[in-house]
């Protein structure tokens, strides 16, 4: 039986890329019901595209979110990855929206929903420097995949290689916190109470503290190493982590029933 969802927040999926998870990703929204759907940026890889590449599961999943569309709110919110779309910024597909970003406010707080990137310096003054390093991230990717099929051949867990690098070195521990603060920031500042970003793949829900107060800042991770996706249900927040087992880890918070408006 599929689980109800009032709102769904998903980031970071990288279909047409070799890193996307398509089959779990698609196993996890067959397996649950929306009201309501946040794509919130690098939905599609448009810099890893080629033509030789888009495999089925990634199509299906495509047609999954269309077919959502056609019946309920579906908010695509621009990335870096797939920031060509920007050009098109508000248009209007059925239910389907295409944005740069979203305002709403959700059980009387406000919320801002977008992607992150164009608050990140890399993106902002060297953007071929971020290509590089996608490009980067894309192989390691790939010879992650030949890591892994090895491991479970051994019968061995999954390890994810770009977590570890990341990890490991501290100036990217260092972005990360600077990027969480630097949203968390800007979001109080502009008047919100919730911030929802993606861009960085790493899931979170916290309070972060600012000069001026304190907000709720809100990752949805990703689809190639974290599996990752924010449900709201009933008034809480949850962090939902996909396993081979289908298996949810969750962190909750904000309760109280849902009422949704349009900024």
């Amino acid at each position: 039986m599929k689980r109800e969802l009032d709102i769904l927040v998903l980031s970071d999926l990288h279909l047409g890329s070799y890193g996307c998870r398509a089959e779990e990703l698609l196993a996890y929204l067959r397996s649950v019901k929306p009201r309501m759907v946040v794509l919130n940026g690098d939905i599609i890889d448009i810099w890893a595209f080629k033509k030789d590449y888009f495999p089925k599961a990634h199509m299906d999943v495509v047609k999954k979110l269309l077919k959502w569309s056609g019946r309920i709110p579906v908010y695509y919110i621009t990335g870096n990855h797939d920031e060509a779309l920007r050009r098109y910024s508000d248009a209007r597909l059925g239910r389907l929206r295409l944005l740069d970003q979203l305002s709403l406010t959700i059980d009387g707080r406000r919320y801002w929903f977008l992607h992150g990137d164009i608050f990140d310096a890399t993106m902002t003054h060297a953007k071929w420097l971020a290509k590089l390093g996608g490009f980067g991230y894309d192989l390691l990717i790939r010879i992650n995949h030949l890591l892994n099929a090895v491991l479970l051949f051994m019968g061995r867990p999954r390890m994810s290689l770009s977590r570890k690098v990341k990890n490991s070195v501290k100036q990217a521990v260092s972005f990360i916190s600077d990027f969480e603060r630097t949203m968390a920031e800007i979001a109080l500042n502009a008047g919100h109470e919730v911030v929802v970003c993606g861009h960085i793949h790493q899931p979170r829900i916290d309070r972060i503290s600012c000069d001026g107060g304190a907000i709720t800042y809100l990752n949805s991770g990703d689809w190639i190493e974290n599996l990752s996706a924010l449900e709201y249900v009933a008034g809480n927040w949850s962090l939902y982590q996909h396993h081979p087992e289908a298996a949810a880890v969750r962190e909750s918070m904000l309760k109280g029933p849902l009422r949704v408006v349009t900024a």
